[in-house]
Formats: structure tokens, sequence, C-alpha cells
């Protein structure tokens, strides 16, 4: 299925890409790695483009854009900073969508507007010790108590937490013969009496980090709760499923920042009188790297497409997910073979581009559970 661009969504990538191009050097890139600091700065200037509400309807502050929008704002952001791009993802997955659809009107009101222009940001706990890819086996609880639920137990890879004012937290709110009955997701203030964390120390996505987070008699109200009580599981799956647009659009565009680099070096590197890029064995690789990237772009923007239309269907979510996933990597593998021995200096972003690839395969459901989910969805 092609995707033709309006000429309103060819403008407004165009004018991404002029903004990455103004405000987003490689050096700051750099420092923000090196320093393991979140880009604050660019990000509150995308607040005041208004991109942060792109997909956030007008009446909240945003301009009510689709997947496809959504799409092209993060392949472009991922094309030059992709912890930037994943701090923005946060914001239309669990702000613009999540809040969006379940929240209640009064948490709407007072949150979306601020999460549009950047005042407020927002992450994401699932994750246990005991609940990676058997998400429903979720054991924090969230028991009521009059008009509010007091949350106790403990979450693992939350990322961007220590940059986030809101957490979005699955709770166990009942038991069961089905497990995935009785899940409840909060809206959950990081300041909040009872919250604390500790970083973990990863091997790539420095500047925003991911968190152990600890609720201890976390008071939180009840208009804070997303959705239907019990039934978030479904209302996560949603979710679930716009997440891999987003995270999947952007890790396309730092495939084609990976290439660039790549083609970039071999152009200039000279080996035994010529550029490598003249030899059979780095031409081929480079033409390799290429091919995955146009073929997850492609995958990208007919998923956005789709969802647009309402017609995504989970193997269709699962596809783009373990491809672009599994395209960055062996993307960023190779164009760090192409630079050799530099590649595998700090010197240059391939070596960035080799440690954050490799979450891509294992985080928001591994390679595995992907072929998982595309096999029962052919019957076997």
């Amino acid at each position: 299925m092609l995707v033709e661009f309006s000429p309103e969504q060819e403008m407004f990538r165009e004018a991404v890409r002029a903004f990455c191009a103004r405000e987003i050097t490689r050096e700051y890139v750099r420092e923000c790695d090196r320093e393991r600091r979140p880009p604050r700065e660019v990000y509150d200037k995308l607040g005041e483009m208004g991109w942060l509400g792109i997909n956030i309807p007008e009446e909240y502050g945003g301009s009510g854009g689709g997947a496809i929008e959504v799409a092209i704002l993060l392949e472009e952001l991922g094309r030059s900073f992709l912890d930037l791009a994943f701090w923005v993802f946060r914001a239309v997955t669990w702000g613009g969508l999540a809040i969006g659809r379940d929240g209640q009107e009064a948490l709407k009101r007072e949150v979306l507007p601020k999460i549009a222009d950047g005042s407020t940001t927002v992450c994401f706990s699932l994750t246990e010790p005991e609940a990676g890819s058997d998400a429903a086996a979720i054991s924090l609880t969230a028991i009521e108590d009059g008009d509010d639920f007091i949350l106790n137990g403990q979450k693992v890879f939350t990322s961007g937490f220590k940059a986030s004012d809101l957490d979005v937290v699955a709770c166990r709110t009942a038991t069961g013969e089905k497990k995935h009955h009785g899940i409840t997701l909060f809206v959950v203030d990081t300041d909040a009496p009872g919250v604390t964390y500790t970083a973990m120390e990863t091997l790539g996505h420095w500047p925003l980090g991911t968190a152990h987070v600890f609720f201890d008699d976390v008071r939180v109200p009840r208009s804070r709760m997303l959705g239907e009580l019990h039934n978030g599981w479904n209302d996560n799956a949603v979710y679930l499923r716009y997440e891999r647009l987003c995270l999947s659009a952007a890790r396309t565009g730092a495939s084609k920042a990976a290439i660039a680099d790549s083609v970039e070096y071999a152009q200039e590197r000279q080996q035994f009188g010529q550029p490598i890029s003249k030899f059979q064995a780095v031409s081929h690789r480079l033409a390799e790297m290429q091919m995955k990237a146009e073929i997850s772009e492609t995958l990208v923007y007919r998923y956005a497409a789709l969802l647009d239309r309402d017609e995504a269907t989970v193997r269709d979510a699962a596809i783009l997910k373990l491809y672009a996933c599994e395209s960055y990597k062996e993307v960023a593998d190779m164009g760090l073979q192409v630079l050799g021995g530099y590649g595998y200096t700090m010197e240059y972003d391939l070596q960035r581009h080799y440690r954050e690839s490799r979450l891509g395969v294992i985080g928001a459901g591994t390679s595995d559970v992907q072929r998982n989910i595309i096999a029962r969805t052919m019957g076997l």
C-alpha cells in the first residue's frame, strides 16, 4: 500500500526537518549523551512550535493531527536525536492518546494543554521485576479507599522517569481466574508522597535513562483513573499499538542518520588508493542498509495510514515493530563495521546507534514476542 503525503503533510515534514537542522546540532546531541542530560531546551522549543500536542484535540490546546503527522514528526526527530524523539513519543502516546482517549474530562482539561506546550511531561510504568514479556502478571496493587486508590509495589524500566512530571501506572485492582482482568491505569504525579526511584545504569539512551520506581502507600484520586475500573488491559493494548508506530518511526529516522554517517565516511576514507566506498564489500553493505531503512519507512507509513482509518491489526503492529527494530540494529551494526576501528571509538556517532539500537529488539515487546503474535494470527 503506497501512502502519499498531502501538501500540508509535506510542508510539515520540511518544517520539522528545518527545525532539526537549526536547533539540534551534532555536538548538542553528544553533549546530552555524555552528561546524561535531558534535551530540555529543544523539548521546550517543540512545545513552543505546538508539536508536542500534535495529536491532542484543538479544544485541549493541541493541533488534532493524525497518525501520519505523528510518524512524520518522530521520524524527523529520530534522525537528529533519538532520545528526544522518544521523549516526544511519550507525550503523544501516554498524553495525547491515553489521557486524551480515556481520561476524565477534568483531567484532560487540567493536563493536556500542559503536555501540549511542554510544561508537563509524562512517562509510563508497566514492567515489574516478575512481569516483563508476561505483562499481565503485574502485581503492583491499587486498593480502593473512598474516593482514592492506594498504590503499593514497584516498577522497573520506567524510561524517562527522571524527566517526567506524570507517570501512567498500570496497577492490579482485582484478581481472578483471568489475569488480564483487574488491571487499571492511573495517572500519578512523579513527586507524589510515597513515590521514589533509583536510576538504572544501561548500555544506551543515557539522556533520559530508565528507572526502578517504588510506590509506598501512594494515594491517587479516582479522578486520575484512565478508562473503566479493571478494564485497563484492553485500553493498554490500544496504547501499545500506537506505541509501535511511534518507536518504529523514530528508529527509522535513526537508521537513516546511521546510513548517512556511514556513507560519508566510506566516501572520504582512503585505502589502497581509493575511497573504501568503491570496494564491493563496502558498497554492498551500504546498499543493504539503505534497503532496510526504506522498507522500514514503507511499513511505518502503511501502518500510520491504517491507524488513521482504524484498520490496523495486531499483526500489522507486530510486523512493524519487529522489522523496524531488527532493521535499526542491523543497520547500526553494519555501519559500525564500515567505520572499522573508528566506529568503535566515542569520536563517531555509530557507537551510539550501536548501543541504542540494541534496546529495540528487547524493550516494548521483544522480537520473539512479536514473532509469537504473528504466528498466532497465522493460526500456528
